[in-house]
């Protein structure tokens, strides 16, 4: 296959003045998309990207893989995207340090299970392999769970965890070895439309212009599409986590771990464990500073489901953003206003699980094909009426 080109827009002197097709973000969606449309033949296709592939969300040390969701269509996403992610040693042909453990959600409340049962039933009629377990399976999975007051878990051993840098790097270096322009360090300051139609993408490095854009700007793409007036409702919410210092004896292999109630995580990291928590509390921003005193909300609900975790040693941390929608699910769809204006986003947490299948869903999309699912519940304008999908129930 010869030498990997370079994934820096070192090589890129100014960008090119003319594109068929912009991608306007670097991470897991854009490498992805990148990568589908390469791979289906489409040329001049350029990835703009404001700082480094995969410094957003895509960023992240670890991200979970699985098909376990309340929602069919999230359901498909997922599973779909664990067979590409199983395949991708050979498609497109890298390490992503796959590691298959299982997904373990706990619950302690009746109606918790009753939801995460019929949620099974849903999932089991589209292939995944979950079931509900008792609270000593769950133990016997997870030895760092407590049982006290857990009424019942959800499990499922297909899904996982993988890097996604790793894929990020992948999707990008297969699609420049086809031909596509990685332009890092390219901030999109305005687009240019004529009609109904986008014409040209202004960056900090000159102008493209173009027959094509697609919006894959993760919790930066609200600002995208209020350059051209099209309402991509996406907050950015930031998230952190924390690792532990080396455990000697080294932690057991154990599923990504979920304490549905507290949104605490944790799973193996290398030589110790990940933790990680929602903050029901914290603002929308773009803030991604970490810091330490988030670690005591991890180690309240530690000390309730999980207590040995709870005064385990941390040897620092990160903080990233979820791209959040009113209802959970994703942006994935084609502009009523703007027809040549594709976007993929606002994945809520999801998107690296997902973007395997939604990288095809977004080739299928440009070039006019029937996507492998019907992506039209996910278009922006589901808002307008102030409406919504049904919230994805299994968010974390």
């Amino acid at each position: 296959m010869g030498r990997d080109p370079p994934l820096t827009s070192a090589t890129l002197r100014t960008v090119p003045s003319t594109a068929d097709v912009v991608i306007i973000g670097g991470g897991v969606m854009g490498a992805s998309t990148a990568f589908h449309l390469a791979e289906a033949g489409v040329r001049n296709v350029i990835v703009v990207e404001r700082g480094e592939l995969g410094c957003g969300s895509s960023g992240k040390p670890i991200g979970g893989v699985r098909a376990q969701f309340s929602d069919p269509l999230n359901i498909e996403l997922g599973h779909r995207s664990l067979h590409a992610y199983r395949d991708f040693p050979r498609r497109p042909g890298a390490g992503i340090r796959l590691d298959t453990v299982g997904y373990l959600f706990l619950l302690d409340t009746a109606r918790q299970a009753r939801e995460f049962e019929a949620g099974v039933d849903i999932q089991n009629g589209l292939g995944v392999p979950s079931r509900m377990i008792d609270p000593d399976e769950a133990q016997r999975l997870c030895p760092y769970v407590s049982t006290d007051g857990l009424v019942a878990a959800a499990y499922s051993p297909a899904d996982g965890h993988a890097r996604p840098a790793l894929v990020v790097q992948g999707y990008a270096r297969a699609a420049a070895r086809a031909g596509v322009a990685l332009a890092t360090h390219t901030a999109v300051i305005g687009l240019d439309t004529a009609g109904d139609r986008v014409t040209g993408v202004h960056t900090n490095r000159g102008r493209i212009a173009c027959a094509t854009v697609i919006c894959t700007a993760g919790a930066w793409s609200a600002r995208i599409g209020d350059m051209i007036g099209t309402r991509l409702p996406v907050r950015p919410v930031r998230r952190q986590l924390s690792f532990t210092e080396p455990l000697t004896p080294p932690a057991p292999r154990i599923p990504f771990t979920i304490d549905f109630s507290s949104t605490a995580y944790f799973h193996n990291s290398d030589d110790g464990l990940l933790f990680g928590l929602a903050d029901p509390d914290e603002p929308e921003g773009f803030d991604t500073t970490w810091t330490p005193e988030w670690l005591e909300l991890f180690r309240a609900a530690a000390r309730r489901r999980a207590p040995a975790l709870a005064d385990m040693r941390t040897d620092g941390g990160w903080a990233g953003l979820y791209e959040v929608t009113p209802d959970h699910n994703a942006l994935i769809g084609r502009s009523a206003e703007y027809p040549n204006f594709l976007y993929a986003a606002g994945f809520s947490g999801h998107g690296f699980l997902q973007a395997p299948a939604v990288g095809e869903i977004m080739r299928d999309l440009y070039l006019e094909r029937e996507p492998c699912t019907d992506i039209a519940p996910l278009g922006a304008d589901r808002f307008r009426q102030g409406a919504g999908t049904r919230p994805e129930a299994h968010v974390v």
